[in-house]
Formats: structure tokens, C-alpha cells, sequence
């Protein structure tokens, strides 16, 4: 019988995550030896309520309110608390005490990141965050060693659940936005305040991590460009539809070049147009999908469940495998990867399409009068679609809809464009812009 290194494992949290992380544990401790080369034993789970109600019915004597106690010794700690404290300081004590770290806190490391990946690095420990980012679906391991030797171009991201679903929703079966969110909080997609979800806040701290690991930089999140979804009509979805796109919330990193030359990287979220054709086009519901662009590798999709109390889990106890093998082979903990330095580009050093819906009064020479402003600005026309709404019978002009696809071009020379745009005498209003991505 082979006899294993024991390694002690602390969880801190037994919610509909943790619950599931410490179920699978007991049950599965045999095949996670034999795959960890470890046996990992579970000697307690923190929670700040004894006697709160829990999703798995666990052995009672795992429980205790004392996180710190439970620390001391631990050879691996779990984190799955959430939020910034006291998640920040059990980390930071679990690494000063030299044990490895599994977390799926994403707001955590989006704002104090290099902190702690810097405390592990000097004790020689490991952090580790695969359900950081996309729950279940693997993407940190992929990035961080799978294209360890490639070179990434650009991600694109559908990193949350229930603007997906909203989306979906107002695409696939007409909804309004109100409509949709109903419907997606009446089935646990969002919660009662969505803001968090539907600002993109959520996207963005996943952006963060992306573009920090795929672009060997540090990106603080205080720099990633955040657009949310709540000003999405059913318009602009149809305006999508008849273009042939659908509206995705994305989350983006990419490495571009500003005009004076400076190679840096973007982060940026906001709802944009992705071609039906396009393997993210086809991500329905709360479900998340990321989306590589490797120089050798070429496009590669990872397409998953996003979250999810034992999907999550699944992230966990695959980090958790990977710790063990580590400890059991020896060697200091892979430190955060940051050589490259690049620095992080304003929003108006990207480079993308552009829709445009304009409301101009209708009258001889409009078109063309839009169309000078556009080329003035430095923006190319590449379709137009035209929509004429006539006037009242004593009313010799009406309102036209003008939804304008651009070329390329560059974000502050479309800013500049709009603001032109708005200003002219033609234009009624400018009813959105929307960006377009995935394109070559």
C-alpha cells in the first residue's frame, strides 16, 4: 500500500462554493492522493456563523470561527470567503507562514494583486486562482503554462454569467431590458443589486487578471476602460440583428501599438458587436467562453459553465491537485510573471470598427453631409443603412435613421467624430455607438 505525505488544508468559507470544495474533499480523498501524489487532509473549515444553514451537511467538528488558529500549520489554505477583509489578511498570514493559496477572489486580486503575489514570491509559495476568472472553465493554467511558449495577441472574453443571459435574452426572445433582468434574478443569474454585474465591474476585475497573465504586466484595474449594459435597447439589438451581429458584454485584453509607436496593452470592457459567425456569437445563456488569440496557436476557445457552486469547486480541487504536486516535488512556488512591463494604453489608443445610429432630420444632402463629417474625423464609411420616418402633411421634412458601420478607426479620432456628430444641425441625436470586435 503506498503510504502519502499528509498535507494539511484549511478552508476559509462553506458557502455555496466552499461547501462543495470541502464535500468533494472527503469524499474523493483516496483519487486525489493517488492523483496528487498527497494525502490531503481537511483539518478545518472558518466560518464566521456556527450554526448558519449550509448547502452540504458536513461533519460539525470541522467548524470554527477562529480563522487564524486554523491557519497556523496549514500547509494549504483555501480561501472562498470573498471580498477584500479579512480575505486579505488570512491570505497574507497563510503566505507569510509559507503555505500555498488557492482563491477564487477575483475583486481581491484585481486590487491588491501584486501584494500578495509579491508576499508569496518571498517566502517562495504559490498562489493559485484558475476559478478567479471563469469558474470551472480552465484559462490561468492554459495562459500561464499550455502557451507558455506562444505569444498572445488579443482575448476576448465573456466572463459574466448573467449579462450574458440578459443579452441572450433580448436577442434570442425579444425581452426588454427590464424584462430580462427580471427573469434572470427570478432564477439566481443576478442579484438583487445588479450593479455589480451589469455595470461591468465584475468584467472587469476578470479583465485585470487576463491581461496581467496573458501580457506578462502589471494592470491595475483602476486602468481597465468599463462600460456596462444598461443602456442597451431593444433597437440597438435589432439595429445588431439586421447587420448581422449580436451584443456581447466583453471583457478585453490585447497588445497594440499607439500612434507615436508605444507597444502597450489594452483592458477594456464594454458591450460590443461580435459577427454571428463568430465561435462567441454562439455562447448562450450564463454561460462564459474565453477566446485566445495566439500568434503559433492560432484562435482557441475555452467554453464552460461560469459559475456554480460544484463547477466552481471543480477550478478549486484542480488548483488544490496541482499545489500538492508541487509540495510533494519541492522547489519555491511559481511567482507572478511580470517582465514584459508593458504599460497600459488609454482607451484611445484602440484601433476598432464602429456602428453608429444617428437620428438626422431628413432633407437633401444629409447623407452626404454626415458622410463629410465622418471623413473629416478621419473615420471611413463602410455600410449605411437608412430608415425614412415621414413628417406631419404640413411638414415638408421627416426623421431618418442612419445606422452607420465604420472601418477601422482609431477610439479617440471616433470620439472626436461623435462629438462633431452631435454638434451638426442634421443630427436630432446620437442614439449609440457601439464597437465592433473579433473582427480581423
Amino acid at each position: 500500500m503506498i503510504e502519502y505525505r499528509t498535507l494539511r488544508v484549511a478552508l476559509l468559507g462553506a458557502g455555496s462554493v466552499g461547501s462543495q470544495v470541502a464535500r468533494l474533499l472527503l469524499e474523493n480523498r483516496e483519487e486525489l492522493a493517488a492523483r496528487s501524489g498527497a494525502d490531503l487532509q481537511l483539518v478545518g473549515i472558518a466560518v464566521r456563523n456556527l450554526d448558519a444553514k449550509r448547502d452540504v451537511e458536513l461533519p460539525r467538528e470541522l467548524y470554527t470561527t477562529d480563522a487564524e488558529t486554523l491557519i497556523v500549520g496549514a500547509d494549504i489554505v483555501i480561501e472562498l470567503m470573498g471580498g477584500i477583509e479579512p480575505a486579505k489578511t488570512y491570505i497574507l498570514q497563510a503566505l507569510n507562514a509559507g503555505a500555498d493559496v488557492i482563491t477564487g477572489n477575483k475583486a481581491l486580486l484585481a486590487e491588491h494583486g501584486a501584494e500578495i503575489f509579491g508576499a508569496a514570491e518571498q517566502v517562495g509559495a504559490e498562489v493559485y486562482y484558475e476559478a478567479a476568472v471563469a469558474a470551472a472553465i480552465p484559462i490561468i493554467r492554459p495562459l500561464r503554462d499550455s502557451l507558455a511558449g506562444d505569444n498572445i495577441k488579443r482575448i476576448l472574453a465573456i466572463v459574466n454569467g448573467s449579462t450574458n443571459y440578459i443579452l441572450d435574452r433580448m436577442d434570442r426572445f425579444g425581452d426588454s431590458m427590464a424584462d430580462a433582468q427580471k427573469t434572470a434574478f427570478e432564477l439566481g443569474f443576478l442579484e438583487a443589486d445588479p450593479t455589480l454585474d451589469v455595470e461591468g465591474y465584475d468584467a472587469a476585475q476578470k479583465a485585470t487578471l487576463l491581461a496581467s497573465l496573458a501580457f506578462h504586466s502589471s494592470v491595475p484595474a483602476s486602468g481597465v476602460h468599463r462600460e456596462g449594459i444598461s443602456q442597451i435597447t431593444p433597437e440597438q439589438i435589432q439595429a445588431a440583428k439586421d447587420a448581422g451581429y449580436v451584443i456581447k458584454l466583453l471583457a478585453i485584453a490585447e497588445r497594440i501599438t499607439d500612434e507615436d509607436g508605444t507597444e502597450g496593452v489594452s483592458a477594456r470592457v464594454y458591450p460590443a458587436l461580435v459577427d454571428r459567425n463568430h465561435p462567441l456569437a454562439s455562447v448562450h445563456g450564463g454561460n462564459n467562453a474565453v477566446f485566445v488569440e495566439a500568434e503559433a496557436a492560432g484562435p482557441l476557445m475555452f467554453y464552460g459553465a461560469g459559475a456554480g457552486g460544484v463547477q466552481t469547486a471543480s477550478a478549486i480541487l484542480g488548483d488544490l491537485v496541482s499545489a500538492a504536486r508541487r509540495h510533494v516535488a519541492g522547489g519555491p512556488g511559481l511567482g507572478e510573471s511580470t517582465h514584459a512591463d508593458l504599460p497600459l494604453l488609454p482607451i484611445g489608443s484602440v484601433t476598432t470598427k464602429y456602428q453608429i445610429s444617428l437620428l438626422v432630420t431628413d432633407r437633401p444632402g444629409v447623407l452626404a453631409r454626415i458622410a463629410g463629417i465622418l471623413s473629416d474625423g478621419g473615420v471611413s464609411v463602410e455600410t449605411v443603412q437608412q430608415t425614412v420616418q415621414p413628417g406631419e402633411e404640413d411638414d415638408a421634412t421627416g426623421t431618418a435613421t442612419l445606422v452607420i458601420g465604420t472601418h477601422a478607426a482609431r477610439e479617440a479620432a471616433l470620439q472626436a467624430t461623435v462629438e462633431a456628430l452631435t454638434a451638426s444641425e442634421d443630427t436630432q441625436a446620437v442614439v449609440s455607438v457601439l464597437r465592433v470586435e473579433g473582427a480581423e
